[in-house]
């Protein structure tokens, strides 16, 4: 398990005290499921400097899945013009608390980012305490440059699932229970409701605490093991488009275990007709 020093996550107090360092980059990932729109919401308020993270347009225009992963080079450029290069000291949170953000994170150090933390509990935590808040007119960042440095063997595709569902790796669904269980429709249209064959499910609101911060220590290792995964095994996380895919992938990250993300997920999966589903 991480020590402070090096979690994947930062509190409140510690980003806190380093506002003004020449070398943060705050990074705004707000995304909601429902279509609302984050970018208003970042105009309106948001942690002092911060940029915003568009993940529906920060992605893969091409795919017909939503906000699959970009090209190194387009999400390089994406980053240089807000000003966020691949060495700085980079803090993603969202306007939930702990949602998207963990999905940019993940995004960042795949894409070669060296320092990228996820701030606990986001802007609900952040607010609820008082901390400085900008709102209105958004100042001008200078651009930047972002070396890609693609860690590919971090994201699978459906036919390295396929063979992890055989027994290769444990497939982790961060999906409510009843749309993992096929009682709820999915959200997106054409997309059948179930779950892979052999799946797990650990919905990710298990890793959290009631403040929307992450649970750590025996705490967090528990919430893995009574949903059936042993985090010493190899595991792919997914979920219904790869966003809260993300937060078990932190989740494991907190506790020192590396993990593959499938960027699909059951939007991909749940999509296709060569796909075998499970309900129940």
């Amino acid at each position: 398990m991480h020590t402070p020093s090096d979690s994947p996550l930062i509190s409140t107090s510690a980003l806190a005290a380093r506002l003004g360092a020449p070398d943060l980059r705050i990074i705004d990932a707000s995304w909601w499921l429902d279509g609302r729109d984050a970018r208003a919401d970042f105009e309106a308020e948001r942690l002092p400097g911060a940029v915003f993270f568009d993940l529906e347009a920060i992605s893969d225009q091409g795919s017909p899945y939503p906000h699959m992963l970009p090209t190194p080079e387009a999400f390089a450029e994406a980053m240089g013009a807000l000003g966020v290069s691949d060495s700085d000291d980079i803090v993603v949170y969202d306007a939930q608390g702990l949602f998207s953000a963990a999905r940019v994170w993940w995004t960042l150090r795949i894409m070669g980012a060296t320092r990228v933390r996820v701030l606990d509990g986001g802007l609900p935590k952040w607010r609820a305490e008082g901390r400085p808040l900008e709102h209105g007119g958004i100042a001008a960042r200078d651009a930047s440059t972002f070396r890609p440095a693609f860690a590919a063997t971090n994201v699978v595709d459906l036919d390295q699932v396929r063979q992890a569902l055989g027994g290769k790796a444990q497939v982790v669904d961060a999906r409510g229970a009843p749309r993992f269980r096929g009682e709820a429709a999915e959200p997106r249209a054409g997309v059948r409701s179930g779950h892979m064959p052999g799946a797990l499910n650990l919905p990710f609101g298990q890793l959290l605490n009631a403040d929307g911060t992450m649970k750590r220590g025996a705490g967090l290792v528990a919430a893995f093991r009574d949903a059936g995964v042993d985090p010493d095994r190899p595991v792919i996380t997914s979920c219904g488009s790869g966003v809260t895919a993300a937060i078990l992938t932190l989740g494991l990250a907190e506790l020192g275990r590396s993990s593959r993300l499938y960027d699909g997920s059951w939007a991909e999966w749940g999509a296709r007709e060569d796909t075998s589903v499970e309900v129940g």
